[in-house]
């Protein structure tokens, strides 16, 4: 049984990428195979892929989920908004210096007003006066991951997002899917590779840590999640032919678990709260594609158990070593997932 102590490690900052390369698929690339460690170019996915193999990509698109401004009386406020709710409701993150009671109103970006409602946990549910996600698109900031320590560019609002990104409600990018670009999409679609897409609205709650040292004890963030049935059709068609499926990040992962729980994939859309930990069964994902993620987080857990936690352990020591460049901009990893457990 493992506990939180297990999946911490010590990261150099400097090995934190502050900001993306020039091009996308410049990263470099750790393949994590069951016997060996293989450095190389990200652009090197191309040679592990056969024709017939599925990529499974998430097409959400990051919104400017993150908001400056003041309460009535006013006191500073920081909103951070987790999830759209409906039209005009909102989850979010409030940092205020006093805790915003039940019909507090603030106003945001000095444009709107929105009013507080009921707790939600850590969260406070807010209500905007017209579409949530059209205000945040005229008036919201890019919420970059809270380890990258400047304020969002317009090359960061270019870049922390996927060329393929379609569906709007994330605030967090899929990052693994930030490495490719048109050009290589276009050369795996030529080997024959299948491409298909779910999405998984991303919340903030992707980069808290595990805080208790007994991982049962976890609440894991919700998340909403949409698959076709073409998507469905795809994969299927690909673990007749005894294809590989290719998650692209551990979003897509999670969400074609979520949708496997019955031990088959099956279409549909719902919230999940799956927390996977080493000794957890995989029903469809063979493969992944991940970047490297913050200590005691819960990702790490689960790259732990699709790989190994061992595995795993030597693969960050490696990176470390070798100097590669950790989370959101930085390089990928290419997984085999372990048979072993």
């Amino acid at each position: 049984m493992y506990s939180l102590t297990d999946f911490d490690f010590n990261l150099p900052a400097e090995l934190i990428a502050q900001s993306p390369l020039a091009e996308r698929t410049q990263s470099r690339l750790l393949h994590v195979q069951p016997d060996r460690l293989i450095d190389g170019l990200f652009t090197d996915v191309l040679a592990t892929l056969e024709a017939g193999d599925v990529l499974v990509f998430n097409d959400t698109r990051v919104v400017n989920a993150r908001f400056f401004g003041m309460k009535e009386t006013g006191g500073r406020v920081e909103v951070l908004v987790e999830r759209v709710i409906d039209t005009t409701t909102v989850v979010a993150q409030v940092r205020a210096s006093k805790t915003p009671a039940p019909g507090t109103k603030m106003r945001l970006a000095d444009a709107f007003d929105v009013i507080v409602g009921e707790r939600v946990g850590e969260f406070f549910s807010l209500s905007f006066p017209e579409d949530a996600l059209l205000l945040m698109e005229r008036y919201g900031r890019l919420p970059l991951p809270p380890y990258i320590d400047h304020a969002a560019d317009e090359f960061d609002a270019q870049r922390y997002q996927t060329v393929y990104a379609k569906t709007p409600g994330a605030v967090a990018a899929p990052t693994a899917g930030l490495h490719f670009d048109e050009a290589f999409l276009q050369a795996l679609r030529a080997k024959g590779v299948r491409i298909a897409t779910i999405t998984l609205h991303v919340g903030a709650g992707t980069f808290q840590p595990v805080r208790t040292e007994n991982l049962s004890e976890h609440q894991m963030h919700s998340e909403w999640y949409s698959i076709s049935q073409e998507t469905v059709d795809v994969i299927h068609a690909a673990q007749r032919e005894g294809k590989h499926v290719v998650a692209v990040g551990t979003t897509s992962l999670r969400a074609l678990e979520s949708a496997s729980v019955s031990g088959t994939l099956v279409a549909g859309s719902n919230d999940t709260r799956l927390f996977i930990t080493p000794g957890y069964t995989f029903h469809t994902v063979t493969r992944l594609i991940t970047n490297f993620h913050l200590p005691k987080s819960t990702l790490l857990m689960l790259v732990s158990a699709f790989a190994g936690y061992q595995k795993m352990r030597d693969a960050y020591a490696h990176a470390i070593e070798q100097r590669y460049r950790f989370f959101s901009y930085g390089d990928a990893m290419l997984l085999e997932r372990n048979t072993n457990s």
